[in-house]
């Protein structure tokens, strides 16, 4: 190690000199037995640079595992919104965010992470939810999901928002809240409120999400909704997957298993719109800029969801492999989203202000008003 290196290490611990001893002991010892592999075998020297990537993202992966986990618990154990409380713990401890040694982590869990959890949500669609609810129901689904989406962005200019928020918000409301935001997000180009926004949608829908899943089902008695009305209106309307659950199965069984199959159903469309709206922004993109890098025609994380959906669909892969990938999924959006919570700065959110709040519970409104009057007509 260079006198540089071994006056970094003591100067750290200027009051612990066991603990710099042994981190100079540590340090060393690595870098001696790296060298002789390396020295040994040149063609090794790639695990020498694959160990220390890992060396720098380990701990900022670690942290927002914590946060996953500690989310998680609380949400088995008093019913709160896991997505919600990671990224509301993310959010207190972001100060995590800057520090040297976690910051490549972090970013790495926000971005790379959360496409490899979405890419893995393809392992929940099977192609027997198209048959068990029949081609009216879909069709309805599918025209609330374009309509929805539509009015997100035909109203935004109202509100004083350009197509990235409108499309962000109206796509996390018309298909699966917060991991559609999460999808969506990652397809859009970065500026500087790429974060906020994000940050933003996520909260409003689980928080919109958790609402409904209070009022939809007596909101469906008043109307005067069956019990497969009902399900087919919760699925089709209510944001996130665990509050559908929790709202379609507080009226009955068959209301329950109704909605998620609707709810399923939203998912499906997640990649479609995915592809569309890549499409879209690439040609955008080719219009303002022809000489800059363009985005890809279908980013590969959406690849990824349509063939495993294929391969789900037509039995191919194991009932073990899908419940690993499903979990596996779960698991790294909540780390993901707990890693935006991480690079976020509280007084940031708030200057998206209450005209983001309008728009966000008007796509909400819209997209009930419309499933609603469209299962009076059926």
């Amino acid at each position: 190690m260079s006198n540089k290196g071994v006056a970094a290490v003591f100067a750290r611990y200027q009051r612990k000199p066991t603990q710099a001893c042994l981190e100079l002991v540590l340090e060393t010892g690595w870098r001696w037995f790296m060298s002789k592999i390396v020295n040994k075998n040149p063609n090794l020297e790639y695990i020498n640079r694959l160990l220390f990537k890992l060396k720098q993202l380990l701990p900022g992966i670690l942290i927002a595992g914590v946060i996953a986990l500690a989310s998680q618990f609380i949400a088995n154990h008093y019913g709160a919104p896991a997505m919600l409380l990671a990224l509301l713990f993310g959010i207190s401890l972001n100060f995590l965010g800057n520090e040297p040694h976690s910051k490549s982590g972090i970013a790495f869990s926000s971005q790379q992470l959360l496409r490899v959890g979405v890419a893995l949500l393809g392992v929940r669609i099977s192609g027997e939810v198209l048959t068990l609810l029949g081609w009216p129901i879909v069709m309805l689904v599918v025209a609330s999901v374009i309509v929805t989406i539509g009015f997100g962005l035909s109203v935004s200019r109202i509100f004083g928002f350009r197509y990235r928020f409108a499309f962000l918000s109206a796509g996390a409301v018309a298909i699966c809240g917060a991991s559609a935001a999460m999808a969506i997000a990652a397809i859009l180009p970065k500026d500087d409120r790429s974060e906020e926004r994000l940050i933003f949608t996520v909260v409003g829908v689980t928080l919109l999400s958790t609402g409904s899943m209070i009022i939809y089902p007596i909101l469906s008695a008043l109307i005067g909704f069956d019990e497969q009305a009902t399900g087919i209106f919760i699925g089709a309307t209510v944001h996130d997957v665990a509050q559908v659950v929790g709202a379609g199965f507080s009226v009955s069984d068959e209301t329950g298993n109704i909605a998620i199959l609707v709810k399923l159903l939203r998912v499906v469309m997640l990649a479609p719109i995915i592809v569309i709206a890549s499409i879209a922004i690439r040609i955008l993109a080719n219009t303002k800029n022809p000489t800059d890098n363009s985005p890809p025609i279908i980013p590969l994380f959406v690849v990824g969801f349509i063939s495993l959906a294929v391969l789900r669909s037509t039995e191919l892969i194991p009932d073990i492999f899908i419940l690993i990938a499903s979990e596996g999924s779960r698991w790294l959006l909540l780390i993901a989203i707990a890693s935006v919570g991480l690079r976020t700065i509280p007084k940031d959110i708030l200057s998206v202000g209450l005209a983001a709040v309008a728009l966000l519970v008007a796509e909400t409104a819209f997209l009930a008003v419309l499933v609603g009057f469209a299962l009076q007509i059926l």
